[in-house]
């Protein structure tokens, strides 16, 4: 049972996809929710839908690039609920998925490296300074099977996530003793805006995404968001330095 009762999260890129799912399945469980994102109008409507069911959530502006910001609403959660005993680095961009990389902008590597792996770097340092004096708490990031494959014309957007799963690695050995979980979850093609925005104008691609997934769909956010609520909880108790593919069977091929 992933009970979550009791406990508090936050969830960074909220505002929608992967993020507001996880925000309201975390909430479904139980957890007290910091619903964070730079799309406020998204992020406060996550917040709502939370509430209309009888949830607790409150919501941060931050843009994960800057630090300040980060630390601004890591206090933000932990002054809402009083802890901080879940984390989900979710919020990330895709890049262009549509170049081959001597084709592609540098000024787009460096931003998709800003997002997707800094951000996580920024989020994960300020929020295990909250959970190290409680020796406890879970921390999920959201990578790709793109992190775990080579992704054809996105290489800004595998090499982030290649990234955000070593950096996870890493973590979790470094954190093992000190009762904090560190993972990772690696979903294939999902249909969320950032899929759909990365097909608009290639009628082909969405086939081409079900045809390369042996189960022939997309993946559902609300799918993707029931393992990070097992990760999140004590059901996963001895689950760490993990990249789980959430892939219908892509990565098996």
């Amino acid at each position: 049972m992933a009970s979550l009762e009791g406990k508090a999260a936050l969830v960074t890129g909220a505002a929608s996809g992967i993020g507001r799912a996880s925000a309201l399945a975390l909430a479904a469980e139980g957890a007290t929710v910091c619903v964070s994102d730079v799309n406020e109008a998204g992020g406060k409507e996550t917040v709502q839908k939370i509430l209309d069911v009888g949830g607790k959530a409150s919501f941060a502006h931050c843009d994960v690039t800057q630090p300040s910001q980060v630390a601004a609403m890591v206090a933000a959660a932990v002054d809402a609920f009083g802890r901080l005993d879940a984390a989900v680095n979710n919020a990330g961009i895709a890049g262009n998925f549509h170049q081959r990389l001597h084709e592609a902008d540098d000024d787009m590597f460096a931003r998709v490296i800003n997002v997707n792996l800094l951000g996580v770097w920024h989020c994960m340092k300020a929020e295990l300074a909250r959970m190290l004096p409680r020796q406890s708490g879970a921390i999920v990031n959201i990578a790709s099977v793109a992190g775990l494959i080579g992704a054809p014309k996105a290489a800004a957007y595998t090499a982030s996530k290649h990234a955000v799963i070593g950096l996870t690695k890493s973590a979790a050995v470094d954190y093992a003793k000190s009762g904090i979980r560190i993972n990772a979850i690696c979903p294939a093609y999902t249909d969320t805006a950032m899929v759909q925005s990365a097909i608009a104008g290639n009628p082909l691609m969405a086939s081409i995404m079900e045809r390369a997934i042996p189960m022939g769909r997309l993946g559902q956010p609300s799918e993707i968001a029931q393992a990070v609520v097992w990760l999140c909880s004590d059901a996963s108790s001895f689950v760490t330095g993990h990249g789980l593919a959430l892939d219908g069977g892509l990565v098996a091929l």
